[in-house]
């Protein structure tokens, strides 16, 4: 069954029908002038309320330049301070409140020839949802559409794409303690962007990806109709799964499937420096972390550190930090038996419920109160740069060793190396469009942080180096990379219009063979490429 969501309002449907008739193309609007566009858009838009019996008013959540809340709106949920640096502007944000705005926002958009970007947390590595190289655009803005309702009898939730994963978790645990979701750590990320890339956390291994565990979902299309699974067809709903949702429409909610979480879970955190071991424990963590029982999850954190031990000086130190789906007694004896040398005593452990892991992985002292999972404003703001890799075969101590001079060279930079296996060995790559299923002993995530932006140009180039002197490690043909670690390195579409051959440079890597059946479902359900951005899914030429 689908979504019960679909209700939109018959005067609205009429209104939606009767101007789409009668509007020109996105091509022939295109021509306008800037100062058409603004006045004739928010016409166009206002227009869609005046006969609806929805009491919301257009000025409430239109927002232009001129407007006292348009600049705190535009930074309201920005992580990566680079990206407001010279950047266009929108010419409007939207803050719908209902699927109807939506429609109204896209219908209009496609008539004045404006771009769309949707933004529902804004923590996307390249600002994609939030920026733009053609203008005038704008950014319909989710952050009043996060409803979320729990249905513990049927195991399943049902969460607009507005909602933070801080705010889905809280709700989870509102109800019951039994059940969690498999989806990222940080709470401030939004569920649009995160679901519809995938989405990674702690429990994958055990339960797969939140894309694995999506049900159902409502969009948006190109031509302002709201669809749910059953009228958008398995082809659409399978690639807005871990394909992305910016190249196909504009995804409004999703129903979860709930998975069952036991009462007590146990975590702890072991670090490693150089002048301890961190090399030779790496490299047993390479062999053994993709195999360990499904409800155990290890993964490494690399960054630069103080060595006490050598007079204060800098150091690699590699953090060990796990969660494991039971009592502590359980994981020291998985942990005698897979990884010895890491010498894991019951006093690193620590027992607590899984929404307490929640907020421990989130940064927060576990016995915080959950609301602070309700806080959407981000933890940390800063110039960042991230890239990410999967690797196939385990790193040899040589190539450890070159990794660290380079980390060394960068105080601020971090890796983390994500361990694969469980459950996302059972699932095939082809299932959804995320594609980096068995095979994979982990992945990595690279991350280089800075504070200024006279420093940008510096510490991007270091990453790139770093990239490159990876290449023999990590896997080839293509060199793999994770869609929601979106990297414009990769390649980028040529002024947003991207041939089916130049984006298969960046395609290929974030979807290795499912790339193609994604451009199909692109150019069934959205031909004349209105959704579009620097990485955007392609058509095929006509």
């Amino acid at each position: 069954m689908g979504i019960s969501y679909l209700k939109s309002l018959p005067l609205i449907l009429i209104f939606i029908l009767i101007t789409v008739s009668a509007w020109s193309s996105p091509s022939t609007a295109a021509s306008s002038n800037s100062s058409s566009h603004n006045g004739s858009f928010q016409q166009c838009f206002s227009s869609g309320f005046q006969h609806s019996y929805n009491s919301t008013t257009s000025g409430s959540m239109i927002f232009s330049k001129n407007n006292s809340a348009y600049a705190s709106l535009l930074k309201s949920s920005v992580r990566n301070l680079r990206l407001l640096i010279n950047s266009s502007e929108p010419q409007f944000i939207i803050s719908p409140f209902h699927d109807s705005h939506v429609q109204a926002a896209v219908i209009c958009s496609k008539k004045h020839g404006m771009q769309v970007r949707v933004r529902s947390g804004g923590h996307d590595y390249e600002g994609l949802s939030y920026v733009s190289d053609i203008v005038p655009f704008i950014i319909i803005d989710l952050v009043n559409l996060r409803s979320i309702s729990i249905n513990v009898e049927n195991e399943s939730a049902s969460v607009e794409s507005g909602a933070t994963l801080g705010e889905l978790y809280y709700k989870i645990a509102e109800k019951s303690n039994a059940y969690g979701f498999p989806a990222g750590s940080c709470p401030t990320v939004g569920v649009g962007g995160h679901f519809s890339g995938g989405g990674f956390g702690t429990l994958f291994r055990k339960y797969g990806l939140a894309a694995d565990n999506v049900m159902d979902a409502k969009i948006v299309d190109a031509d302002g109709k709201l669809l749910d699974r059953k009228s958008m067809g398995e082809d659409l709903f399978w690639a807005i799964r871990g394909g992305g949702g910016s190249s196909f429409g504009v995804i409004l909610a999703w129903k979860i499937r709930l998975v069952p979480v036991p009462p007590v879970v146990t975590i702890f955190n072991v670090k490693k420096t150089l002048e301890q071991g961190a090399t030779e424990h790496l490299q047993k963590w390479q062999a053994i972390a993709s195999k360990l029982h499904e409800d155990l999850f290890l993964h490494a954190v690399v960054d630069v550190a103080n060595a006490p031990s050598n007079g204060g000086s800098k150091t690699i130190q590699i953090s060990f930090i796990s969660l494991f789906l039971g009592p502590a007694e359980r994981l020291l004896l998985l942990m005698k038996v897979s990884f010895p040398e890491l010498a894991l005593e019951r006093n690193n452990c620590t027992e607590m419920s899984w929404i307490q892991s929640v907020l421990y992985f989130a940064g927060f002292p576990s016995r915080s109160p959950l609301r602070v999972l309700l806080d959407r404003s981000p933890q940390s703001k800063s110039f960042f740069k991230a890239k990410s890799d999967y690797v196939k075969e385990s790193i040899s101590k040589a190539g450890l060793e070159g990794l660290w001079q380079r980390l060394m060279e960068e105080q601020t930079s971090l890796l983390i190396l994500t361990p694969y296996g469980g459950k996302m060995s059972d699932i095939s790559d082809s299932e959804t469009p995320f594609p980096h299923r068995s095979g994979n002993l982990y992945q990595i995530q690279y991350l280089v942080t800075w504070d200024s932006d006279n420093e940008t140009q510096q510490h991007i180039g270091w990453m790139r180096t770093l990239y490159a002197y990876m290449a023999p490690y990590v896997s080839k043909s293509p060199r793999a990379a994770y869609l929601n670690y979106r990297d414009l390195d990769l390649g980028q579409n040529d002024n947003n219009n991207a041939s089916y051959a130049q984006a298969s440079t960046w395609g290929l890597k974030y979807f290795k063979n499912n790339f193609k059946r994604l451009v199909h479902v692109k150019t069934v359900v959205d031909p004349s490429n209105f959704f579009r951005n620097e990485q955007s899914i392609p058509v095929f030429p006509s």
